[in-house]
C-alpha cells in the first residue's frame, strides 16, 4: 500500500479504529522523538516534543503503530506506553 492510497492528496485526515488521525502525525511523531532523545536538545524543546508526542498518542495508537515497532529509547518507551 502506498501512502495516497491510504489518504488521497485531497484528504488531510482520516477515521481509523474511530480515531481522527491527521495526515503527517507519523511523521511528526519521529521528528518529536528525535528531538526527545537528543542529548543536544533544549529543555523547552524536548517538553514541547514530550506534549506534542502525548497528543498524538490517540492517533498512533489508533493506528497500530505499537503493535508493530518496538522503541528502543527507554524514556520515549515509558512515555508511549503510559495510560
Amino acid at each position: 500500500m502506498r501512502a495516497e492510497d491510504l489518504l488521497p492528496d485531497d484528504l488531510n485526515q482520516g477515521e481509523f479504529n474511530g480515531t481522527t488521525v491527521r495526515k503527517g502525525t507519523v511523521g511528526a511523531f519521529l521528528i518529536n522523538a528525535r528531538v526527545l532523545v537528543d542529548p543536544l536538545s533544549s529543555d523547552e524543546q524536548r517538553r514541547q516534543a514530550e506534549q506534542d508526542i502525548i497528543e498524538a498518542l490517540p492517533a498512533l495508537r489508533a493506528l497500530g503503530l505499537f503493535e508493530i515497532l518496538q522503541l528502543r529509547d527507554e524514556q520515549l518507551r515509558r512515555l508511549c506506553e503510559a495510560p
